[in-house]
């Protein structure tokens, strides 16, 4: 008799992650900054690239923005949602992003704005990406990473006591990205980082910023509600951190990742030991 294969348990609460997403629509407009600053970027490094790409997946789609850029750009768009409410919105497939329904070969541009921070299978869904790719097609992401949320995860903690639970998602930094992309098959990998620091009156309104745009804390195992006077200790906490005119500074980290499937015209690295010029050579002065 074969056992069946064992499973990693789920990081985040698929079910939740959909629902999280759903509520988020209505009001999304008033908290899309962080998706705004993400979207536009990654649009900027799609405009430096001279290939066609005319056939696009975009991942997270809370609004009709990518879908709109991407198709005065020329491009056919499909968009995938984890949600099924903006899914359904955008005319799109909801699915996560780790349980991809396309066939391989099926895009020339993979675009994932704002969402692979709360994945449970990050390097399942990086192989996924290349896979649906076709040859010498190009893959970008944006998501937040490691150094996000300091002075929230801080006052959290400090709120607790020795009982804090874990209420900020874990996150990926910038090598471990870039080795990410490497292991998942792509060419050309890059990964590269940037920071918005916004500034909040109180820890509250950070918090509803967060709901607004889908980022609340969607861990299978997240512990309870804070109590009022672990609240209460973590908005205080926080208040503490504010500069002169009463505001905190609270920084976002953005992972922004590239690759590229691997195709016979890009560009190779040269077989070792085929240099014509010793390294010897090429470091003497030059007369």
């Amino acid at each position: 008799m074969h056992k069946a294969p064992m499973t990693s348990p789920d990081i985040f609460d698929r079910a939740l992650r959909a629902r999280r997403r759903d509520r988020m629509m209505a009001r999304f407009a008033e908290h899309d900054f962080l998706y705004r600053m993400m979207l536009d970027e990654l649009l900027d490094r799609l405009g430096d690239v001279q290939r066609e790409l005319k056939e696009a997946l975009v991942i997270g789609c809370p609004d009709g923005s990518a879908r709109t850029a991407l198709e005065a750009m020329g491009k056919s768009v499909v968009c995938v949602d984890p949600g099924f409410a903006a899914a359904r919105a955008q005319g799109g497939v909801q699915a996560d992003e780790d349980a991809l329904p396309f066939a391989d070969d099926s895009f020339d541009l993979v675009i994932a704005c704002g969402t692979l921070d709360s994945v449970n299978d990050l390097p399942g869904a990086l192989i996924l990406m290349r896979r649906i790719l076709r040859p010498d097609g190009l893959m970008l992401a944006a998501f937040a990473g490691a150094g996000s949320l300091p002075r929230l995860r801080a006052a959290l903690m400090a709120g607790e006591g020795d009982r804090a639970g874990q209420h900020v998602h874990p996150q990926v930094d910038v090598r471990s990205a870039g080795d990410l992309l490497a292991r998942a098959g792509f060419t050309m990998p890059v990964a590269d980082g940037d920071a918005l620091t916004v500034r909040y009156g109180d820890m509250l309104r950070l918090m509803h910023d967060l709901r607004g745009m889908g980022a609340g804390n969607v861990l299978a195992s997240r512990p309870p509600a804070l109590r009022r006077d672990a609240l209460v200790g973590a908005a205080e906490h926080f208040a503490a951190a504010a500069d002169e005119d009463g505001r905190t500074a609270e920084q976002m980290a953005v992972l922004y990742l590239s690759g590229w499937k691997a195709d016979p015209s890009q560009a190779q690295p040269a077989r070792r030991g085929s240099a014509t010029v010793s390294l010897a050579e090429a470091l003497k002065p030059k007369r």
